[in-house]
């Protein structure tokens, strides 16, 4: 460039200016990067399901079908459970995506601003050089016919890649303002669904802290009874309290004694004021073979199931708590908590659990709405 600034200055020849002008324009450049965005949303959800089944004491054909009924029951809630936690994953990852293409808009329109402003000095470069070889041309008109010629032509090559420029910087204008529009519309839906997102988190959040509470008021409640058989604990957003069956029931019998039932009225004062909550009272045995004469008890199910009604009806009978509420069901020797065969085992699987599960009318009726 030095160069040809010392030719033109010395001679003045109206080659040197052409050759200055056309190392000027090759040393202009324009970038132009375009990037895309996934985004994650969210939401961990919970959920809940219950089993219901009632049976006969007596009827031992009604018992199997109400206990089937319970299985499918159990089963629909399963499902519901997933669905719950694939919507809110689907929602976190989508506002993710919505995250990630946002930042690249951003970062592509700054490229493209700083891409414009060097497209617009190049263009204000390009457009005073045209208008010195315009004067130049003038000037030479009369001079030699040679050199007209040849400044006629480097003036339409000028004259074209001006256009060409102007042509690329309409379309990098073009291009800029829809990015800009692009980036609005996802900040309204990023918005929309981080709101969606709060919303579902805040559900959860205050299930969460409820159930919290509940196990709190249950252990207030029963507290004289640790260590005697009975645990309290809190797994997949619900309140366990098992209560092994020495607690409650004389060996082979399906009638609570007197402190099993005191027990059982502690936990019931409790349940009648938290009426946000369903309860599900499960029977458990071991795998020793029932050999008692009760009643037309014939097997461990048989068993589990008329122990989870009795403790149903003393819950019941004992607060105000609502029937539609409680659920009462048998496992037999099916859902152990310790597979192995000691006697220590079987003490353990000899229980009665009362499943306390927080309703989410509230949190369905939001995923329907949407």
């Amino acid at each position: 460039m030095l160069l040809v600034w010392d030719y033109l200055s010395t001679s003045g020849c109206a080659i040197g200016i052409v050759l200055y002008i056309c190392l000027s324009i090759s040393t202009s450049k324009t970038p132009i990067m375009i990037g895309y965005y996934n985004l994650l949303l969210s939401v961990s959800l919970v959920f809940v399901f219950a089993l219901s089944a009632c049976v006969s004491p007596r009827v031992v054909e009604d018992l199997k079908k109400k206990t089937e009924r319970c299985e499918a029951e159990n089963e629909s809630l399963k499902n519901e459970n997933e669905k719950l936690t694939t919507s809110n994953n689907e929602l976190n990852a989508t506002l993710e995506d919505i995250r990630k293409r946002m930042k690249g808009l951003e970062r592509d329109t700054s490229i493209m601003g700083t891409s414009l402003e060097k497209m617009t000095k190049n263009y204000n470069q390009i457009n005073d050089l045209y208008e010195l070889l315009l004067q130049k041309n003038r000037e030479l008109l009369t001079g030699n016919q040679n050199q007209n010629t040849k400044l006629m032509t480097k003036l339409q090559l000028m004259e074209e890649d001006l256009q060409r420029r102007e042509d690329e910087l309409k379309m990098l204008e073009r291009a800029l303002d829809k990015k800009k529009d692009d980036l609005e519309l996802l900040k309204g839906e990023l918005k929309t669904r981080e709101a969606r997102v709060n919303e579902l988190e805040k559900i959860i959040n205050d299930k969460d802290q409820a159930v919290a509470q509940l196990k709190q008021k249950v252990l207030d409640a029963l507290r004289g009874f640790e260590n005697k058989g009975l645990t309290v604990e809190e797994r997949n957003g619900k309140v366990y309290v098992s209560l092994e069956a020495k607690l409650l029931f004389p060996s082979g019998s399906i009638v609570v004694d007197s402190k099993g039932k005191s027990a059982l009225v502690k936990l019931a004062q409790v349940l009648e004021v938290n009426k946000e909550v369903n309860i599900l009272v499960e029977g458990h045995t071991d795998t020793d073979k029932y050999r008692g004469t009760t009643g037309g008890i014939k097997d461990n199910w048989d068993l589990s199931v008329l122990r989870a009604t009795s403790v149903v009806k003393i819950l019941k009978d004992n607060s105000t708590i609502a029937p539609d509420r409680i659920t009462a069901a048998g496992r037999g020797e099916f859902a152990p908590v310790d597979p192995s065969d000691t006697e220590d085992a079987k003490k353990k699987n000899r229980r009665i659990e009362v499943i306390l599960t927080p309703k989410l009318d509230e949190l369905f009726e939001l995923l329907n709405s949407n």
